[in-house]
C-alpha cells in the first residue's frame, strides 16, 4: 500500500437514520494503519458510525476528517436471492469496480488480486458457487473478500465474523491484522470480546456516545 494513509479524527459527530439522533456528540480518533474494534450494546450506535464513516448517511453535525475517497465497506447483512445467478468469485470481482467501473472488462492484475483475496480467506474452492447458495459464515467471507479486493485505505466492517466458526474466524482476524500491517486503516464493529481484544485500538460506544477510547485492556474493563 505504500505509504500509510491518514487516520480518522471524528469531531462532535451527531447522525442518525430517523428523527432522532443515534450518534450524540462523538469525538474519537482513529489511527492510521492499524485494526480499531468499535464496541458496545445493541443500539449504541455502532453501524450509525460505520455508516457515516463510509459516506453512506449524512451527519446532522460534526464531522469526519482523513476518510478514503472510496471506503470499502462490508456491511453486516445483505439479501441475495437464492435464484441470483451471481458467483462467488463475481462477487469479489464487484470489489474492483471501485477502481475500474462495472462495465470495463478486468485486466490480468485484476483477476491476480481477486484470486488472492479468495485465497486468503479461504474460499477459492467456493469461487464458481452462487452466493445466494452459501452458508452465511462463507457468504460473509465472501463480502470481506469483495472489501479487500477494492484496495481502499479504508477498511470498514459490521461484525464480519457473524456466523463464522472458530477456524474461520480466526483467518478473518489474521487477514484483517495483515492488511493493516499492509498500511490500511481497519475500522471494524464487532461483539466478540476476543476479537476486540486483539485490535490495536478500541472504541466503547453506549446510547449514542463514547465512553471509552484507547487501548483494548483498558477499554473492555470500562465495558
Amino acid at each position: 500500500m505504500g505509504d500509510h494513509a491518514p487516520g480518522l479524527v471524528i469531531r462532535d459527530l451527531v447522525a442518525g437514520h430517523g428523527r432522532h439522533p443515534v450518534l450524540r456528540g462523538v469525538s474519537a480518533h482513529v489511527p492510521s494503519a492499524a485494526v480499531t474494534a468499535v464496541v458496545g450494546p445493541n443500539g449504541a450506535g455502532k453501524s450509525t458510525l460505520l455508516d457515516v464513516v463510509a459516506g453512506v448517511l449524512a451527519p446532522v453535525g460534526g464531522s469526519v476528517h482523513g476518510a478514503a475517497v472510496r471506503p470499502a465497506y462490508v456491511v453486516q447483512h445483505i439479501a441475495v436471492p437464492d435464484a441470483l445467478p451471481i458467483t462467488v468469485r463475481a462477487t469479489v470481482e464487484m470489489g474492483r469496480w471501485s477502481r475500474r467501473g462495472p462495465w470495463r472488462r478486468l485486466t490480468g492484475r485484476d483477476r491476480a488480486v481477486v484470486d488472492e483475496c479468495l485465497a486468503r480467506l479461504g474460499i477459492t474452492h467456493l469461487a464458481g458457487r452462487p452466493l445466494g447458495a452459501l452458508s452465511g459464515g462463507q457468504r460473509r467471507r465472501a463480502l470481506v473478500a469483495q472489501g479487500l479486493a477494492q484496495e481502499s485505505d479504508l477498511l470498514l466492517l459490521d461484525e464480519p465474523a457473524t456466523g463464522l466458526d472458530h477456524e474461520a474466524r480466526q483467518r478473518v482476524d489474521a487477514v484483517l491484522d495483515e492488511t493493516a500491517r499492509d498500511g490500511v486503516t481497519v475500522l471494524r464493529v464487532t461483539h466478540d470480546p476476543d476479537a476486540a481484544r486483539r485490535a490495536d485500538h478500541c472504541l466503547l460506544l453506549h446510547e449514542g456516545r463514547l465512553v471509552a477510547d484507547g487501548p483494548p485492556a483498558a477499554v473492555l474493563r470500562a465495558s
